[in-house]
């Protein structure tokens, strides 16, 4: 009897669904608990990159164990749209945009205003993911990941550390990593630029290399500072490759 292991990839995925879920829980504590709100969206936010890891390891576990499938593919979706769509736009709503409406030409009618700049970011989420489903290119992302996206947004809690920064500055900052989603900026796959340059033992090796050097920078640096500079450097390497292209273009 062939054992069948699908249900190891899939249990991860769920493991991200769970923190995804687990993470919106806890931001809309806020204002209902004794603990300051600052450390409510930081465990918010910490519980989202909890969720980047079962996401990071639920697809590398499936084709190690040649277990992958359709059924997983759409769970890990749609874990993808909870986790890095719904709960980066909430914890952003009751973090900044829960105090924003306007009142319509003083009628005491609201317009909600921050409900629907927290919109963006699930809407852009579920695009993105609905997009990948039906066509996506073996070798790179059209637009940037949704996990990535979800995990910048998710940092600017942890990075903050109580600090005041202007509304403008992270509402600004958080509809532009929402519009990279649906962007059609190329961004590259390490994992497959790598499997073409390493064999499977030399990847694990550069992987572990990776980990331990992040854990020996976070001894000097805060880690997430070392996680902005990562997901940022990614980032930029999409849009830098795009402004090349384009002005090759012209």
């Amino acid at each position: 009897m062939k054992i069948q292991w699908n249900w190891i990839p899939n249990t991860l995925s769920l493991g991200n669904l769970t923190f995804g879920f687990l993470s919106i829980l806890i931001a809309s504590q806020s204002g209902h608990s004794e603990r300051e709100p600052e450390s409510i969206f930081f465990l918010s936010g910490l519980f989202i990159i909890f969720a980047a890891l079962f996401d990071g390891f639920d697809g590398m576990i499936a084709r190690a164990l040649n277990a992958t499938s359709e059924l997983g593919a759409e769970l890990d979706n749609l874990a993808d749209l909870t986790t890095f769509g719904i709960a980066p736009g909430f914890l952003t709503y009751k973090m900044i945009l829960e105090k924003y409406h306007w009142d319509i030409f003083h009628t005491g009618m609201f317009l909600p205003i921050g409900m629907l700049i927290a919109a963006i970011f699930p809407i852009c989420a579920a695009y993105r993911l609905a997009r990948f489903s039906v066509s996506h290119d073996p070798t790179s992302f059209t637009g940037l990941p949704s996990p990535i996206a979800g995990v910048v947004v998710a940092l600017f809690p942890i990075s903050l550390g109580g600090k005041n920064i202007s509304d403008f500055v992270t509402i600004a900052f958080f509809i532009a990593t929402a519009l990279l989603m649906v962007s059609t900026i190329q961004y590259s796959k390490p994992q497959v630029a790598m499997r073409g340059k390493f064999s499977k033992s030399k990847l694990y090796l550069l992987v572990f290399g990776f980990f331990f050097i992040i854990g020996i920078s976070s001894i000097y640096i805060p880690l997430p500072y070392i996680l902005y500079g990562i997901t940022f450097s990614y980032i930029f390497s999409g849009i830098l490759s795009f402004v090349i292209q384009v002005l090759q273009e012209f």
